[in-house]
């Protein structure tokens, strides 16, 4: 039988809906027609038996039990809008991932050959100062009397390009590498070093010690430093690498490496499983299973939004300005001019919201007055607004807020207006953070984008550019690849107690991890804004298909009905066959003809829409509020220095 490519039958069947070959009903009394994908009212129901690569490389025989490391990984995963969690609520996005597992063992001709690769990238460094650290623990089971650093990104493309057979890594794929044991082995770390940041000129990946890498992966076919050339989806973690910072490897002294009063849980080096060692050899393939569950599932390849990926306008937007506005306080600096690079910010985000058409505009406002006060009282803790009973935390949301209409200067001319407020400030004046993506302070919803800069952040690395970049990706969904929500438990988590190894997510090729080492979106990221979005879109023609039928003209829409159901289903069919992008384009088709039908049957749709927004707000608004979490996952902490 011969096969019908999907983007084939997907065009053929656009293209009889959209010719209006469906039957048509005149009838205004006839009865609405029975829908096969469209749920008028409900949820979508996008489904992806999604497979799983889990390559061991480098393991020997016994090291890892089978049968304990597949009960340690989830079966299916349902994301969620984490934002709302903070007020109680679980709101899922109607997707379900159903996890199709093909786990490999590397053959010794395979692992004799990568391993070759790894020694001939493999260049001479010294000793860093974590692995020295590791060094001076008094329980280390071996001292570090070398180093080498291999550029991650080059193992990534080879593992890419040249998996063992049978390995697909068009679909996701984790490779679990150990090099130590073999007596070719060498102490080593992975590094990245060709994207300095493009305000200041610091390299990260060469200057810090804390931006060494054992994981990576996650690179586009189109990264213009590193660009694999065809879309592939790898990540690996090599548990012979470092000791190094961020996952705590480096110590295996204390239980508490973060000082919060709570044991940290952490993946050490592979040595040190052992008898006498950090972790019982036992340990290990349960381990190996909190990789791929919680790091390489739960953060990277099925991700959850931090918030809704719906942005807060009456209709889905299709055009959106970066409304970027500069608190200058820094005496003798513009820091617009100098810290912002707008076409940088403009085309990365564009890379990760295709389906909006972007566009960015800037002023500078002066830092005096309200500005000011607000601001010195969020660092000291006094609120400027204490008759609304927010925190102070809130001052700048509540500053801008009533201050907006003198920044939104493109209202009826895009749909939406994403605001974004800088603050430069001069020496010896704190920063709160190098920025964050706050909410609404009523049910999670996302509200407005800060950033600072000060001469202390400029001493440190950063200018504002990348921070735009990477708070921008929060306020349009992304959560950081620390932290996520784990379907199996019910457990929104980050990295600390039992999830501290999470800070391994980070190790990616993400604009919203911490490490400082590339401006670009991963293809996890753009995979899951894809899917995402999908998702809202079919709800949003779920729901207008809803208020058509209960329309008096009710009868009207059904044509426009009957090819938004028709629409569903490739939507589906699209989702399904991992083609995520054209998923979401139909979805959007979808909502079109739900929308001219709603129309037809006599409804408001711009104001349907608002009335369900607002009335979505105020059910929120009355749930209980858990604000002592609310900025664990927008608020962006130091970062480490060394």
């Amino acid at each position: 039988m011969r096969r019908i490519r999907l983007t084939g039958l997907v065009g053929v069947a656009v293209a009889v809906v959209a010719a209006g070959l469906v039957p048509a009903t005149t009838a205004s009394s006839a009865p609405p027609p029975p829908f096969r994908h469209l749920q008028p009212g409900g949820q979508p129901k996008l489904i992806e038996k999604l497979p799983v690569n889990v390559v061991f490389l480098g393991y020997g025989k016994g090291q890892v039990n089978p049968k304990a490391f597949s009960q340690g990984l989830p079966k299916k995963y349902e994301p969620v809008v984490r934002s709302r969690l903070a007020y109680g609520v679980t709101e899922k996005l109607g997707i379900r991932y159903d996890y199709d597992y093909r786990i490999k063992v590397a053959d010794r001709s395979y692992e004799n050959k990568f391993f070759a690769k790894l020694a001939k990238l493999a260049k001479p460094a010294p000793v860093n100062s974590f692995q020295q650290d590791y060094n001076d623990q008094n329980k280390n089971v071996r001292d570090v009397t070398s180093n080498h650093e291999i550029d991650a990104p080059t193992v990534e493309k080879w593992l890419a390009l040249n998996p063992p057979a049978g390995v697909d890594t068009r679909r996701n794929t984790v490779f679990l590498i150990n090099w130590y044991g073999r007596a070719d082995f060498k102490y080593h770390v992975y590094t990245k070093t060709n994207e300095p940041d493009p305000d200041t000129g610091y390299n990260f990946g060469q200057v810090r010690a804390s931006r060494k890498l054992v994981a990576w992966g996650g690179t586009t076919a189109d990264d213009e430093e590193n660009g694999l050339g065809s879309t592939r989806r790898v990540w690996f973690h090599d548990l012979s690498a470092g000791p190094n910072a961020s996952t705590g490897s480096w110590n295996v002294d204390d239980a508490d490496i973060d000082d919060d009063g709570e044991p940290d849980y952490r993946i050490p080096v592979a040595w040190e499983y052992a008898a006498n060692g950090y972790r019982k050899p036992s340990e290990l393939s349960g381990d190996l299973a909190k990789i791929v569950r919680y790091v390489a599932l739960d953060l990277l390849f099925t991700s959850s939004p931090l918030y809704p990926v719906e942005l807060p306008t009456d209709e889905p937007a299709k055009t959106v300005n970066l409304d970027s506005n500069t608190y200058e306080g820094w005496p003798g600096v513009d820091a617009n001019k100098t810290y912002i690079k707008a076409p940088l910010i403009q085309a990365e985000l564009g890379e990760l919201v295709r389906n909006n058409k972007l566009s960015y505009d800037d002023q500078d406002l002066p830092y005096t007055g309200d500005a000011k006060t607000c601001y010195e009282g969020l660092l000291s803790g006094v609120s400027c607004f204490p008759e609304t009973g927010y925190p102070p935390f809130a001052n700048l949301y509540l500053q801008n807020k009533r201050d907006l209409a003198r920044t939104q200067d493109d209202q009826g001319k895009v749909d939406y207006e994403l605001p974004i407020f800088n603050y430069a400030v001069g020496p010896g004046v704190d920063v709160p953070a190098l920025g964050f993506a706050d909410d609404n302070y009523v049910d999670g919803t996302q509200s407005y984008v800060f950033n600072f800069i000060s001469p202390d952040v400029v001493a440190s690395g950063y200018g504002l550019t990348t921070t735009i970049i990477h708070e921008v990706g929060h306020h349009l969904g992304l959560s950081h690849p620390h932290d996520g929500w784990d379907s199996t438990s019910g457990k929104d988590f980050g990295p600390s107690g039992d999830t501290y190894f999470a800070w391994l997510g980070d190790q990616s090729n993400s604009m919203m991890s911490y490490i400082d080492l590339n401006w670009d979106f991963s293809q996890f990221d753009r995979d899951n804004m894809e899917r995402f979005q999908a998702a809202a879109l079919n709800e949003a023609a779920n729901r207008l298909a809803g208020e058509a039928l209960a329309a008096p003209n009710a009868a009207r829409a059904y044509d426009e009905l009957r090819r938004a159901d028709v629409l569903i289903g490739l939507t589906k069919l699209a989702f399904a066959k991992h083609e995520y992008s054209l998923a979401r384009v139909l979805a959007g088709q979808a909502y079109a003809a739900a929308a001219e039908g709603a129309e037809e049957a006599g409804v408001d749709v711009k104001a349907s829409n608002e009335v369900v927004r607002k009335s979505a707000q105020a059910a929120r608004a009355a749930a209980p509020a858990h604000t002592e979490g609310l900025f664990i996952d927008t608020l962006e902490g130091p970062r480490g220095l060394r």
